[in-house]
């Protein structure tokens, strides 16, 4: 039977590499005053936003139900992965997932909102939203878990 020590690794650095470039960029460079910086226009730049909603500033409800809901999405995927014991992509893809979504709770916490500072424009198109390290893995880790669940065996399987 396989551990899910993959699954635990990757969603612990998913939330230190997340919370360690909001400490930096929202605090250490003053984002949160000064609102954006430009890094290498017009690929990326820094951009606060303050997203009390889901993707792009969708509102759901109050903090606390998006809070709640992360954990369960959380709660879920790791009774999913502990249930069919995957191959360690699989695990790192749903840590991955657990790790951006445990990222962005921690921001509902304590600032009351996710804070957002990527943006990336290219071509002549001006993108609107912001993003973070959190939204980046969660949004691999889905996309990885489509490409890798196909060939999942439970342990009774094999």
């Amino acid at each position: 039977m396989r551990s899910l020590w993959y699954l635990w690794i990757s969603a612990l650095v998913v939330v230190v590499i997340d919370q360690f470039t909001k400490l930096v960029v929202v605090h250490a460079l003053d984002l949160k005053t000064n609102g954006g910086m430009v890094i290498w226009d017009p690929f990326i730049n820094f951009r606060m936003a303050w997203n009390t909603g889901i993707n792009f500033g969708i509102q759901l409800g109050d903090r606390w139900i998006l809070i709640a809901l992360a954990m369960l999405i959380c709660a879920w995927v790791v009774w999913w992965m502990n249930r069919d014991r995957p191959r360690p992509v699989v695990q790192i893809a749903a840590g991955m997932v657990i790790g951006g979504a445990i990222g962005n709770v921690i921001d509902r916490i304590f600032y009351g909102a996710v804070a957002d500072f990527l943006n990336m424009s290219c071509c002549g198109l001006e993108n609107p939203y912001s993003f973070n390290v959190a939204d980046i893995s969660i949004f691999i880790g889905a996309f990885l878990l489509i490409l890798t669940t196909n060939d999942v065996q439970r342990p009774e399987d094999s």
